[in-house]
C-alpha cells in the first residue's frame, strides 16, 4: 500500500494523558479534538536537509482543524499502544515518505482553538532530525511543502505568522530562545 493511499482517520485511537505524561485513559481523535479539546500525547518533528533547511508542511484542505495553514515536517499523535518511536516512524513514512533519525529535545503542554470547530489539547513532544531522501508528500495530508533557511523562516513568522500553524510558532520561538545550540546542528549545513 503506497503512501498515497493512508490518511489518519478521526475514528483512531488516541492516549490520553495528565501533565506528567502519564496515560489516564484513550479516545477517539474525534473526541480529544471537540470542544477545548481533551489533553492526549502528540508529537512535533522537525526535518531537516543537508543544507540544514527545515522541510514545511502546508496542511492539506481536508484537515479539520487549521486546514491550509503551513506548519512543521510532520506532526502527529501515537495510538493506543504504540509508542512513540514507531508512530513517528510511521507518520514520517506515511505523510513524507522518509526516514529519518530523531532526536527529543523538549515536551511541553498547550491549548488551542481553531473557532467552532474544535481544539488541539496536546502533550507535545518536539523532535529533530536530518535526512537526505527525496520528499514523497501524501496528498491526503499536505497540500505543498517547502524547505526553507532558519532565518527566513523566522521572518515569515515575525510578518505573517497567522499564516503558520499555533503549535509550530510555539515551538519554532522556544527552540531558538532555549535550545539553540541544538538548533543550530540541523541548520547548518551537513
Amino acid at each position: 500500500m503506497g503512501a498515497a493511499n493512508i490518511v489518519s482517520s478521526e475514528s483512531e485511537t488516541l492516549i490520553l494523558v495528565d501533565e506528567d505524561d502519564r496515560q489516564t485513559g484513550t479516545l477517539s481523535k474525534a473526541l480529544c479534538h471537540d470542544g477545548d479539546g481533551v489533553l492526549h500525547r502528540a508529537f512535533s518533528l522537525f526535518i531537516f536537509n543537508d543544507a540544514g533547511e527545515l522541510l514545511l508542511q502546508r496542511r492539506s484542505e481536508s484537515k479539520r482543524l487549521w486546514p491550509h495553514f503551513w506548519s512543521n515536517s510532520c506532526c502527529s499523535h501515537p495510538r493506543a499502544g504504540e509508542s512513540l518511536e514507531a508512530a513517528t516512524e510511521r507518520r514520517l513514512e506515511q505523510e513524507l515518505g522518509i526516514h529519518a533519525e530523531l532526536e527529543f529535545v523538549y515536551k511541553f503542554a498547550y491549548q488551542a482553538s481553531f473557532g467552532e470547530l474544535g481544539s488541539e489539547n496536546e502533550l507535545c513532544s518536539v523532535l529533530l532530525g536530518r535526512t537526505a531522501e527525496p520528499v514523497r508528500a501524501n496528498g491526503t495530508e499536505i497540500a505543498e511543502y517547502r524547505f526553507i533557511a532558519a532565518d527566513e523562516l523566522t521572518r515569515a513568522l515575525d510578518e505573517e505568522s497567522e499564516g503558520f500553524t499555533p503549535w509550530f510558532r510555539l515551538e519554532w520561538r522556544r527552540l531558538n530562545e532555549e535550545f539553540a545550540k541544538t538548533l543550530e546542528r540541523y541548520t547548518r549545513s551537513g
